[in-house]
């Protein structure tokens, strides 16, 4: 029961009226039914996997708040760890792992004897990392305080099923999502405007842009080998877009269908192309709520820049390195292209670090320079083609296979001016192009003023004209084979 798919939009308007004509102490009851329906209807079996972390979560986190012994609590927050994050890992990474071992000792033992490993065969439940996440951050803020042990086992269940959040995130926090379950779950015509609003743009984005630029990204790392440095070129600016608009679609939509039941989730992009630097990027712009995740959970815990130099380095690759571990996914295979990913972004961010005294300095003396728009141009331009490149490792089957597209696009940039009047551009390359325009031209008045509030202001015949413009492109050039959305494969 995809977001894009007859199954959803049957199912949300059958919970939307029910929730609206239920007493406000029995919608939370509601909604819990709706989430397991709404999650088993992908793979009943998950929801044994759902209710189980559930009762982990629950039970080890009511355990910590009976008991004023700091040795239990410390128990209790290790077992519900080692269950929920040990359970993620061992889906990800056993069967993989397993076969490296085997290759490895092949290698040493230089013999044709077989070394086999056991294999689960077991691929992780659809969403489990983004409710694992969601409930070690519930044990851990019960640990130190941040959190009051929930008492009312249903709301826990809640907070961790929520079907708009649960495929894909945010990864919500307890301490403010559980709070808004007391206050009746009643949404504002204000909450419902917004929440259509953002579920028409985030179909937009998932269905009229991702999954137009798809079967062209699909169709030149499929051949990557024979593919030319202008189609891979191409490929790799389209892939940029397309995961973007694919993973900020998801969100867009669970965010608004969210406001339509009373319920704010938080912010998980904010026009990341637009970023200056990959700090900015991954610090306040792209996947936001993991990136925070990581900054509570991970980052800080490890000493975060208050350890040293040498340690803050050593914190941020671990950060990053464990970010490209948990995106390991069914999405494009488990393998060494996450870990590549990762550190390469970390070691982005090393690289400001250590410019970061330059640039401050630069811009105190030419204050009017750094301040340019010409200037910002440049890094929003830089930032992005570094982006562009690590997901090249994202995307990829292989490292090798990676390396072999940068290498390709390299080689042909010096010839790109005179491959690109004769590469054989087709419909579909013109409307991705067109669209991601028109995605970019959004972003920037965007990010000047909110686009909604823009449109709340228009005339009506312009806000309505908009507003059916998007419909009327929802139903013409709008890929309605319900493709799944990309993260909720990781």
């Amino acid at each position: 029961m995809l977001f894009n798919s007859l199954g959803f939009f049957l199912f949300l308007p059958l919970v939307l009226a029910v929730h609206a004509v239920l007493p406000a102490g029995r919608r939370w009851a509601w909604l819990l039914i709706a989430s397991y329906v709404f999650y088993a209807s992908f793979e009943p079996s998950g929801a044994l996997y759902l209710a189980a972390v559930t009762l982990v979560i629950y039970g080890c986190g009511w355990g910590m708040g009976q008991s004023a012994h700091r040795p239990i609590r410390i128990a209790l927050l290790a077992a519900g760890l080692v269950v929920v994050l040990g359970l993620l890992v061992t889906f990800k990474f056993y069967d993989f792992v397993a076969g490296e071992v085997e290759r490895a000792a092949a290698a040493l033992l230089a013999t044709d004897a077989t070394f086999d490993l056991p294999r689960l065969g077991v691929a992780a439940p659809v969403g489990f990392s983004f409710y694992a996440f969601s409930g070690a951050s519930y044990l851990i803020d019960v640990y130190v305080g941040r959190l009051e042990p929930q008492r009312h086992g249903g709301y826990v269940a809640l907070y961790t099923a929520f079907f708009p959040k649960i495929l894909a995130g945010p990864i919500e926090r307890a301490t403010t999502f559980l709070p808004q379950l007391g206050n009746g779950l009643r949404a504002h015509p204000e909450q419902i405007i917004a929440g259509t609003q953002l579920v028409v743009w985030g179909l937009f984005k998932k269905v009229v842009i991702a999954d137009n630029l798809a079967p062209l990204v699909d169709r030149a790392f499929s051949i990557a080998a024979y593919a030319s440095p202008v189609e891979l070129l191409v490929a790799v600016y389209f892939f940029a877009f397309q995961i973007y608009c694919d993973f900020s679609g998801y969100t867009d939509i669970a965010i608004g269908v969210a406001l339509m039941l009373g319920i704010t989730l938080m912010e998980n992009f904010r026009r990341p192309y637009l970023s200056r630097s990959t700090a900015e990027f991954w610090g306040q712009r792209w996947h936001i709520s993991l990136g925070h995740w990581f900054r509570d959970y991970l980052y800080i815990p490890l000493g975060g820049s208050r350890a040293g130099s040498v340690r803050r380095y050593a914190n941020l690759m671990s950060v990053f390195v464990v970010s490209g571990l948990w995106h390991a996914g069914l999405g494009y295979g488990v393998g060494w292209t996450f870990l590549v990913w990762g550190a390469l972004n970390g070691l982005y961010q090393w690289i400001g670090l250590a410019s970061a005294r330059f640039w401050r300095r630069l811009g105190e003396r030419l204050p009017r320079l750094s301040a340019s728009t010409p200037l910002l141009i440049v890094r929003v331009l830089v930032t992005f083609h570094l982006i562009a490149i690590a997901w090249v490792f994202f995307r990829a089957a292989s490292v090798a296979e990676a390396i072999l597209i940068l290498q390709k696009i390299a080689g042909g940039i010096g010839k790109m001016a005179a491959l690109l009047p004769r590469y054989p551009f087709t419909g579909e390359h013109y409307l991705g192009f067109g669209l991601i325009a028109l995605l970019i031209f959004v972003e920037i008045l965007d990010e000047r003023r909110s686009i909604w509030k823009r449109l709340a202001a228009a005339p009506l015949v312009l806000r309505w004209g908009v507003y059916y413009a998007a419909i009327f492109a929802l139903l013409i050039l709008g890929r309605w084979q319900a493709r799944e959305f990309i993260y909720m494969q990781f």
